[in-house]
């Protein structure tokens, strides 16, 4: 058998502008300033354009996720990818606006996509989710000892509806996410921390921010907690911030 072949390594082309939104429910959700300091200490030294909008009813999130797609597909420079930070009250799906309505994230997400943002078509965009799953807590658990398809490849080029997108959720479905009341959430704060202190392709960084929020030990109402995010990617190359 032949030896395995090295990766050729591709990387989005992260030279034009960079883009960040940001909508955060600050309301009965006490720590979320100091998630919200990070953020834009995290985008200002990346290289980001950055716009924060605080406690966004349920169509407010809607609607500022459109005025910014409408805001990227007007630019005439060249945008090389788009942030999205959601920080809210949620269930598995759902976030809660600040009037307390629900809004769907897979509608959010969808303004975004290659056909309906065609100013990032082919281009990454990473959505950041701070927000409930669902109500289960993880108490951790502990570790002891150590069909085929064939495929045309000389049609035309196009591209799929849901390719260079990158979810980020701050835990698993179902569960729980957890806030400090003044130093605001541990994925937050770990994401940036990771994002600020290393170098390397976007997924790496992620698996470190696993690694740390994975370490850690919560305690909430006294008993001991564990949380981990949870990362959904279709992007096709590596992607660098820094």
């Amino acid at each position: 058998m032949s030896n395995p072949q090295p990766l050729e390594e591709e990387a989005y082309d992260m030279s034009g502008a960079r883009l960040a939104l940001t909508l955060c429910v600050t309301k009965a959700r006490e720590g979320s300033e100091a998630d919200l300091d990070a953020l834009e200490r995290m985008f200002q030294r990346l290289g980001f354009e950055s716009t924060m909008k605080r406690d966004p009813t349920a169509q407010q999130f809607q609607e500022e996720l459109e005025k910014f797609q409408q805001a990227i597909d007007a630019r005439k420079d060249f945008v090389s990818c788009a942030f999205v930070v959601l920080m809210a009250h949620g269930l598995e799906g759902h976030l809660k606006g600040e009037d307390e309505q629900m809004v769907e994230l897979e509608n959010l997400f969808q303004v975004l996509n290659n056909k309906n943002c065609p100013g990032l078509r082919a281009k990454p965009k990473v959505y950041i989710v701070q927000a409930c799953r669902g109500e289960q807590r993880d108490p951790g658990e502990t570790v002891g000892g150590d069909s085929t398809v064939m495929i045309r490849r000389d049609c035309l080029q196009t591209i799929p509806t849901y390719t260079d997108t990158l979810h980020i959720y701050s835990t698993v479905e179902g569960y729980l996410s957890y806030r400090h009341n003044k130093e605001g959430s541990y994925f937050i704060q770990t994401l940036v921390e990771v994002f600020l202190e290393i170098k390397g392709p976007i997924l790496e960084l992620l698996t470190e921010v696993t690694r740390r929020m994975a370490e850690a030990e919560l305690v909430q109402e006294g008993e001991p907690r564990k949380v981990n995010p949870e990362i959904q990617s279709t992007l096709r190359k590596r992607l660098y911030l820094s």
